[in-house]
């Protein structure tokens, strides 16, 4: 047949409608499904229609986003995605399984385990989703696994990757680990198994895997020295039966290993000796050449003791001329340690016009036990007062008289994190007659920027009505039967869990009021899932004061509004000008928070968008206080760690910068010029 000129145009217009239509037809059904996710609202007709759409990418998100609301509902759905034609949705599903934690679907993620089509990421990913599940079905699965009892389906690679992801994910399971088989990863030849073998028995320490992790010690590759070293701590010793004499020696062999990652968790185990003996390892790397081992060195000081530790930390914590991490460390390490030695280095942290010197003080000497006569708590610095409450409820346990009778009148107090902690510290008590108090302050807790304030009243105000019937009666009548529905969904979500009584008076924490039109989801699925390679994955650059610049390419479709949202704070500049408030030596770097002491952010909260990519390399991920608690504060890992995997979100990968000369450099304290974007 010949088609005229006009025909050919007719049609033409004709596939372009139908393209575009198809195209909005897409748009609307996945912002339907982020929407309804960000609400945590199960909605069965939307998601079946969304598993049932011919796009992979429609399918992927609805299995995704059925995993993070966490509806029981939704398992069979998802199950029914195992066999799915597409290798993206196939590892999904088994994803979103393991998030679920769903029993029943351990017997079907076996299954999938032997069947065609299977590939390596699905594999990996049903390994880890059996694990995740946890309980008895899900470790004899797991440990047939390891045992060569369940036959993989595919070529060898694709076993090994569900062999790799079971060793690195069997710690989850707890008493129920196939600990013998994790023993005998451990000596495997391959590399990739025993890392992750080491991995779990380094979470798990059985007394008897003690010769596995002694000899882990020797590897070559060196995060597996890393994680069996962090493991050897006295306590496991003794636990193992090994001589202490001989794990300790091992220990100070491990301080002076080429990878610094490795002298850190040997320097952290070896502060559990807590032996001055042994301090002499210590004092070497006081002089190492990367900063977080010298900040390293001056914890385990503190924890050794000794009068040469003393002498050296007092020095330290005063020498102006080395990073403010050193000093620090240094002055808390001498705390812990010579209490002479540290009221005398304390006395010019005290006077210091920086805030952060008096906290690093007010930390120090309720360390020490002195948590009146300091005069922190007089402090015009807030911030200051909340350092010391923090470390006093930090040092104490159980009802402290002193802590509780301090706590007492700061419930009116105007900052919030002081308030978080007092009515904390008055949960432990659970007295009737701090009902009212209690009740007074989280009325008060409107006004806050971050929701901590607010859910410890609840909390303390749950603990006084669970000890007894004049606290019940006091917690109905003061607040229950007056406080309306927490618009707070963090407060919503806890009481719905920890406080059925509370639950009685405000309804389900469910679903989430989260503030975005329709048209607003629309936007961020368009840039964050549907646009250009730039819109999906945008990059942006950390400079820090101190360190090479760093730049992180951001990992829209895997989460979109944690994207969105990181962005929006970057363009207000929010970071700017903000210090790393928080690094821990060889695990993470941490910003986000303006007021600089790990309390801050604007008001509100995201959900998390657990995805799985893994905690491996350096990657971007949200912090959190609690499930759904996201905002401002994110982190970047310094090292391999994979007990957060599947916990925190995952919005970023590090793709320069990650080495000796960026991360490598950063210390507490350090400023961050800028955040901007590259692209």
């Amino acid at each position: 047949m010949i088609l005229r000129v006009g025909s050919l145009a007719a049609c033409a217009l004709v596939l372009g409608a139908s393209t575009a239509v198809a195209q909005r037809g897409r748009l609307e059904t996945l912002a339907s499904l982020v929407a309804a996710e960000d609400a945590r609202q199960w909605d069965s007709l939307l998601f079946a229609r969304a598993l049932g759409s011919p796009d992979p990418l429609v399918r992927r998100t609805a299995v995704m986003g059925a995993g993070r609301i966490g509806d029981a509902r939704a398992a069979v759905l998802v199950a029914a995605r195992l066999q799915d034609q597409s290798r993206s949705v196939r590892a999904a599903a088994a994803f979103a399984l393991g998030l679920l934690h769903d029993s029943t679907a351990v017997e079907r993620l076996v299954q999938t385990l032997g069947a065609s089509p299977l590939d390596s990421a699905t594999a990996a990913a049903t390994a880890t989703a059996i694990a995740r599940v946890g309980g008895g079905q899900s470790a004899a699965a797991l440990a047939k696994l390891l045992d060569g009892k369940i036959k993989v389906a595919g070529r060898a690679p694709v076993a090994s990757a569900a062999i790799e992801a079971a060793l690195l994910d069997a710690w989850r399971l707890g008493k129920d680990a196939p600990v013998a088989a994790l023993r005998r990863y451990a000596a495997d030849s391959a590399a990739r198994f025993r890392w992750p073998a080491v991995f779990s028995l380094s979470r798990l320490r059985p007394p008897e895997a003690a010769p596995e992790l002694l000899s882990a010690l020797d590897d070559r590759v060196a995060r597996t020295r890393a994680v069996a070293a962090r493991a050897l701590t006295r306590g496991y010793g003794e636990r193992a039966g090994l001589s202490l004499i001989q794990v300790a020696g091992r220990l100070t062999a491990a301080t002076a290993d080429p990878d610094p990652g490795v002298r850190v968790n040997a320097l952290a185990a070896l502060a559990t000796f807590k032996d001055s003996s042994l301090a002499v390892a210590a004092l070497d790397r006081l002089d190492d050449t990367v900063v977080n081992v010298r900040v390293e060195a001056a914890t385990t000081l503190g924890a050794l003791g000794g009068a040469a530790a003393a002498g050296k930390l007092a020095r330290l914590s005063t020498d102006s001329g080395v990073p403010w991490a050193e000093r620090r460390n240094a002055l808390l390490a001498l705390a812990a340690s010579d209490l002479g030695g540290f009221e005398r280095a304390a006395v010019s942290w005290r006077g210091s016009n920086d805030w952060r010197d008096r906290a690093t003080a007010a930390e120090g000497w309720t360390a020490a036990g002195y948590h009146l006569p300091a005069g922190w708590l007089a402090d015009k610095e807030a911030r200051v007062v909340a350092a010391g409450l923090q470390a006093w409820s930090d040092a104490t346990t159980g009802p402290d008289s002193a802590l509780v009778a301090t706590a007492r009148p700061l419930l009116a107090h105007s900052d919030a994190a002081i308030r978080s902690l007092s009515a904390d510290a008055l949960a432990r008590v659970r007295d009737p007659a701090d009902v009212p108090a209690l009740a007074r302050m989280y009325a008060a807790t409107g006004r806050d920027s971050f929701p901590n304030a607010a859910l410890s009243a609840v909390k303390a105000l749950a603990a006084i009505a669970s000890a007894g019937d004049s606290g019940r009666r006091a917690v109905d009548r003061e607040f229950l039967e007056r406080a309306p529905r927490p618009e707070d969904d963090q407060v919503r979500r806890w009481a719905a869990s920890e406080w059925p009584a509370a639950v009685a008076r405000w309804g389900p924490a469910f679903p989430i009021a989260t503030g975005r039109s329709a048209a607003e989801y629309r936007a961020i699925v368009a840039r964050r899932m549907l646009g250009t390679p730039s819109e999906r994955h945008p990059r942006v650059l950390f400079v820090t004061e101190g360190s090479e610049p760093i730049e992180v390419e951001l990992l829209g479709p895997d989460a979109p509004i944690t994207v969105e949202h990181f962005l929006d704070l970057v363009d207000r500049h929010f970071f700017d000008g903000n210090r790393w408030h928080r690094v821990v030596p060889n695990f993470v770097v941490q910003d986000g928070d303006p007021r600089g002491d790990g309390w801050g952010g604007p008001p509100g909260t995201i959900r998390d968008e657990i995805n799985a990519v893994r905690y491996d390399a350096p990657v971007l991920g949200m912090a959190l206080d609690g499930p759904d608690s996201g905002n401002s504060q994110w982190f970047i890992n310094l090292s391999p760690q994979p007990h957060l995997d599947g916990t925190y979100t995952v919005f970023g990968r590090v793709v320069r910068g990650g080495d000796a000369r960026g991360l490598g450099r950063i210390a507490q304290g350090d400023s961050i010029v800028a955040i901007r974007r590259v692209r």
